[in-house]
């Protein structure tokens, strides 16, 4: 692992979220439910599979031993715990953190807790040595998320015309860049 990688999945902390480092305790049926859910699922390449506790077991065990991080996204002010998840796909070489999140608590969406989560890891990421861009990708259908990408200062950067399928409809994949120093 490239040094400075290393303490990059410490807890973050914001006003109304901790971002905990994901652990077992995270997996439960509620988390495998939104998973299930093709509402919560909707613009996410999630929809296409069954998932299982096990399955998300595996995928948990995967971020292990890799310069890759996944925080669980916990509510905290108002006592709605476990709400979602954030993960950051870590290119050593290149200095690049590709993010996705996904806010499964349906009582949790609206609220701005997916900016707020998504934010704060950007910050984190650029606080330590080890990331220098950060990228994202969603579909142009999704407006949530090209919501979360606008607000932290993300900019589009590429776009894949007509290359998903999202209920039947051709939909274009937007791709967003931040870099450390804020300019592309």
């Amino acid at each position: 692992m490239k040094p400075g990688l290393e303490n990059q999945h410490a807890e973050i902390r914001t006003e109304r979220l901790r971002l905990v480092p994901f652990a077992e305790e995270f997996l439960t049926p509620r988390y495998v439910g939104w998973l299930n859910d093709p509402e919560v699922v909707r613009f996410s390449r999630q929809r296409h599979a069954l998932h299982t506790l096990e399955s998300c077991r595996r995928y948990w065990q995967s971020f292990h031993g890799t310069p890759h991080r996944l925080w669980a996204i916990v509510e905290a002010a108002e006592g709605l715990g476990h709400v979602g998840n954030l993960s950051a796909s870590i290119d050593p070489h290149d200095e690049v953190a590709d993010l996705g999140i996904l806010i499964g608590q349906r009582s949790a969406w609206g609220r701005g807790y997916g900016s707020e989560a998504w934010k704060a890891v950007c910050r984190h990421l650029f606080e330590g040595p080890g990331v220098r861009k950060i990228t994202a990708g969603t579909y142009a259908t999704n407006l949530a998320m090209l919501g979360i990408m606008r607000a932290a200062g993300m900019a589009e950067d590429g776009r894949r015309l007509r290359h998903a399928l999202v209920e039947g409809a051709e939909v274009d994949v937007v791709h967003a860049a931040l870099f450390r120093e804020g300019r592309r």
